[in-house]
C-alpha cells in the first residue's frame, strides 16, 4: 500500500467532510446579526422565535465542525511531518491565530446566544451575535491565510542545512505573508460562497414551512432575508470569482491552464464554455480579454510548462467548469427570487419553493467543487513551486495503520454526518414554537 496516496486520501476525505461545515456557520453568523438587530429595533415576538430557531441550527451546524476540524491538525504532524517542517514556522502563526482570536471569540460569545435568554439584554444578546459573526469571519481569514501562502507564497526565505540542501522556509514579513496574492480574492471569494449556503439553508426551510401551510410569519420574514442575502451573496461570487480567477491566471499560470483545458499557449485565447474531455466549445478571444482586458493577449496554455509541473488537468477543467455554470443557475435564481417578493408572488410560487427546497445542497456543493478546483489543481505542489507534494509526507507511517485510520475516520464521518442530520430534522420538525422564548432584560 502507498503510503503517499494514503496519505493524500485521508487529508482529502477529513478537509473535504469537515469543509461542509464551516460555510454555513459564517453565512448563517451574519443572518444572526440581521435578525438580532431587527429583534433590538423591533419589539415583535417573531423575531424572537426566529433568533431561538436560527441559533440553534448555528450551534448543531458549528459543533459538528469543530468535530470534524480537529483531526485535521494532528495530520500535519503525524502524515505530513516533512510538510510541517518546512511551512512551520510561517504556517503555524494563522493557525495560532485562527484559535486565539476567532475560536474562542467565536465560541464564548454562542454560549451567550445560546444559555442567554433570561440572563442578559436584547443588546447584550445583539452584541453577542455581532462577536459571534466577527469569529466566524476572523476564523475564516487566518485559515485562508495559510492556505493562501501555500498556493503564493511571500514574505519568506529558504533556510539551509550545513550542507545546502533547503530545509525549511522562514518568515522574513508577516504582512507580505498574510497578504500574499491569493489571499483577498481567496477569503472573499469563499465568504461570497458561504453566504450563498445559508441563503439556500435558511430559504430552503422556510419554503418548506411555506409549502406545508406552518409557521407562516416565521417562514415569509426568513425567506425575505436569505432571498436578499441570495442575491448579494451569487453575485458578489460571479465578481470575485473572476478576481480571483484573474490572479490565478497570473501566478499560477499551470493551474490556470489546466483549469481552462488551454492545451496551447495562444495569442487571442478563447474561453471555452466546453472544454476538456468535452469537445471544445468556446468564444474567440474572450480569455484574452477576460484575463488581461486585450483581445490579442497571449495566455500560457499546458505546453508552457514541464509535464512533471502539471496538475491532473481532466479533473481541474472538469472541476472549475463544474463550478461555474451552476453558479450562474444560482445567481439567475436568486434573481428571479427576489423579482418574485417585489411583485408579492414570492410566498405563493409553489414551484419556486420546491425548487428552493430542493436546491438545498447544491450550494454545498459548489463550495466544495471550489475547494477541489483550489486544491487539485495546485498539484503537484504542497508548496507551490517550494515543496512537492511527494517530498511533504511522513514516510516513517506504514500504509496499513494509514488506511486503518481512513476506514475508521469514515465510520466516524458517516455517524456524524447521521447524527447532523438527525438533529437538524428534529429542529426542522420542532418548529420555531417548540418553546418558549424569554425577551431577558431591558433593550
Amino acid at each position: 500500500m502507498d503510503a503517499l496516496m494514503l496519505s493524500r486520501i485521508q487529508f482529502g476525505l477529513t478537509i473535504g467532510f469537515h469543509y461542509i461545515f464551516p460555510p454555513l456557520t459564517i453565512g448563517l453568523a451574519g443572518v444572526l446579526v440581521i435578525i438580532g438587530w431587527m429583534r433590538l429595533s423591533r419589539d415583535e415576538p417573531l423575531y424572537d422565535r426566529m433568533m431561538r430557531f436560527w441559533v440553534k441550527l448555528f450551534a448543531i451546524n458549528f459543533a459538528i465542525g469543530v468535530a470534524t476540524g480537529i483531526v485535521m491538525e494532528f495530520e500535519f504532524g503525524t502524515n505530513w511531518s516533512n510538510y510541517s517542517k518546512f511551512v512551520g514556522d510561517i504556517f503555524g502563526a494563522p493557525l495560532a491565530a485562527e484559535a486565539i482570536f476567532s475560536f474562542f471569540l467565536e465560541s464564548s460569545f454562542l454560549a451567550i446566544l445560546v444559555y442567554g435568554w433570561d440572563k442578559v439584554s436584547k443588546r447584550v444578546h445583539f452584541i453577542s451575535a455581532c462577536m459571534v459573526a466577527l469569529g466566524s469571519l476572523l476564523s475564516a481569514f487566518w485559515i485562508i491565510v495559510a492556505n493562501s501562502w501555500q498556493q503564493t507564497p511571500a514574505g519568506f526565505k529558504l533556510a539551509t542545512d550545513a550542507s545546502g540542501k533547503v530545509v525549511r522556509a522562514e518568515l522574513t514579513d508577516f504582512m507580505a505573508a498574510v497578504f500574499n496574492p491569493s489571499t483577498m480574492p481567496r477569503y472573499v471569494h469563499a465568504l461570497a460562497g458561504a453566504f450563498t449556503v445559508a441563503a439556500f439553508v435558511v430559504g430552503g426551510i422556510s419554503a418548506w414551512y411555506l409549502l406545508k401551510g406552518i409557521h407562516l410569519d416565521f417562514a415569509k420574514k426568513s425567506l425575505a432575508i436569505a432571498i436578499i442575502i441570495g442575491v448579494v451573496a451569487t453575485a458578489g461570487s460571479a465578481v470575485v470569482g473572476d478576481w480571483h480567477t484573474r490572479q490565478v491566471a497570473r501566478t499560477q499560470p499551470e493551474k490556470f491552464a489546466a483549469m481552462e483545458g488551454l492545451f496551447k499557449t495562444q495569442t487571442g485565447a478563447p474561453f471555452l464554455i466546453l472544454g476538456y474531455p468535452l469537445p471544445d466549445l468556446g468564444i474567440n478571444k474572450l480569455l484574452s480579454v477576460m484575463v488581461y482586458f486585450d483581445p490579442n493577449a497571449e495566455v500560457k496554455g499546458l505546453d508552457a510548462f514541464p509535464p512533471e509541473d502539471l496538475p491532473p488537468v481532466m479533473f481541474t477543467a472538469m472541476s472549475f467548469h463544474a463550478m461555474i455554470w451552476p453558479g450562474v443557475f444560482c445567481l439567475l435564481f436568486m434573481v428571479y427570487g427576489a423579482y418574485l417578493l417585489w411583485r408579492g408572488k414570492l410566498y405563493g410560487s409553489t414551484l419556486y419553493l420546491k425548487t428552493l427546497f430542493w436546491l438545498i445542497p447544491l450550494p454545498y456543493l459548489l463550495n466544495e467543487i471550489g475547494w477541489f478546483t483550489a486544491e487539485i489543481g495546485r498539484q503537484p505542489w504542497a508548496v507551490y513551486h517550494l515543496l512537492r507534494t511527494a517530498d511533504g509526507y511522513s514516510p516513517t507511517v506504514p500504509g496499513g495503520q494509514i488506511l486503518f485510520t481512513i476506514v475508521l475516520f469514515s465510520t466516524i464521518y458517516i455517524a456524524l454526518f447521521a447524527l447532523g442530520l438527525f438533529l437538524v430534522r428534529r429542529l426542522v420538525l420542532a418548529g420555531p414554537d417548540a418553546a418558549p422564548v424569554r425577551k431577558g432584560g431591558k433593550a
